[in-house]
């Protein structure tokens, strides 16, 4: 993973788990994406993504296929894996 995470949140409140995190680019751009886990299909979901304030919707591919190399799903299942470790969180089973 190129960025560097500046920030995490956990809201377990809600009915899948909600994560949000603020990375910091290589270019110094920084990157706020705010996404789920959902049981249901197992898998993450970006709901927020916002560049350097610009709000790109739910639309995250941009940057995971252009600067990461990577799928969204695995970028975001790396992120939320040091999130969870963070927060000693484990998802239902």
């Amino acid at each position: 993973m190129l960025a560097k995470i500046k920030g995490v949140k956990l809201l377990t409140e809600y009915k899948n788990p909600n994560y949000k995190v603020k990375l910091e680019c290589e270019d110094g751009s920084v990157l706020l994406i705010r996404f789920d886990y959902t049981y249901a299909t197992k898998s993450y979901m970006p709901l927020e993504v916002y560049h350097n304030g610009v709000s790109k919707g739910a639309k995250l591919a941009w940057y995971t296929r252009e600067f990461e190399k990577m799928t969204v799903s695995e970028f975001l299942d790396k992120i939320a894996t040091k999130i969870n470790k963070k927060y000693n969180f484990k998802l239902k089973k």
